[in-house]
C-alpha cells in the first residue's frame, strides 16, 4: 500500500496529497500573512495581538477583555497579558475598578491612536499586497468564501 493513502478514507476533494488541500492552503496563506505582519510591526514596538487589539478598540471602544479575546482570536488569558503590555505603554487606558460587574472597558489613549495609524500604514500594505494577488473581479466572491467557511466550523 502507498503510504500516503489511509485505507477507508475519502480526501474531501479531489487532491494529489495534502499540499491541495484547502485546510493546507488557508494556513500557508495564514502563515504568510503573520510573518509579514510580525516583521512590519517589530518596527512599531507592537505584536500581531496588540496591532488586532488597538485596531478593535478603535473600531469600538469601550469592549471588555473576554469581547476583545474573541474578537482578536486569543485566549482570554493572552488578552489579560496584551492589555497590560499596552495598558503600561500608554497606549490604552482601563479603569481601576467599575461600578458594576467585572468587566474593565478599555480605550485608546491619544499616543494609542497615534502608534496605531502609523501601524496601519505598513500593515495596510501588507493586505494590498494579498488583494492584488486576487483578480478584483473575484475578490467580493472570495471574502464570501471565507466567510462561509468560518461559518461552516463555527456552526
Amino acid at each position: 500500500m502507498d503510504m500516503r493513502e489511509t485505507p477507508g478514507v475519502t480526501p474531501p476533494h479531489p487532491a494529489p496529497d495534502v499540499f491541495g488541500h484547502v485546510g493546507y492552503q488557508l494556513k500557508r496563506a495564514h502563515a504568510a500573512l503573520r510573518a509579514a505582519m510580525d516583521q512590519a510591526l517589530r518596527a512599531h514596538g507592537l505584536t500581531v495581538p496588540q496591532y488586532s487589539c488597538l485596531e478593535v478598540l478603535a473600531a469600538r471602544p469601550g469592549m471588555s477583555n473576554a469581547d476583545l479575546a474573541r474578537a482578536t482570536f486569543v485566549s482570554r488569558q493572552s488578552m489579560n497579558v496584551v492589555l497590560r503590555g499596552l495598558q503600561d505603554a500608554g497606549l490604552l487606558t482601563r479603569p481601576a475598578t467599575v461600578e458594576t460587574g467585572r468587566a474593565r472597558p478599555a480605550t485608546l489613549t491619544g499616543e494609542g491612536r497615534r502608534r496605531l495609524r502609523a501601524a496601519q500604514e505598513a500593515v495596510y500594505a501588507i493586505e494590498a499586497r494579498l488583494v492584488r494577488a486576487v483578480h478584483e473581479d473575484r475578490l467580493p466572491a472570495l471574502l464570501a468564501d471565507l466567510d462561509r467557511m468560518a461559518r461552516a466550523l463555527s456552526d
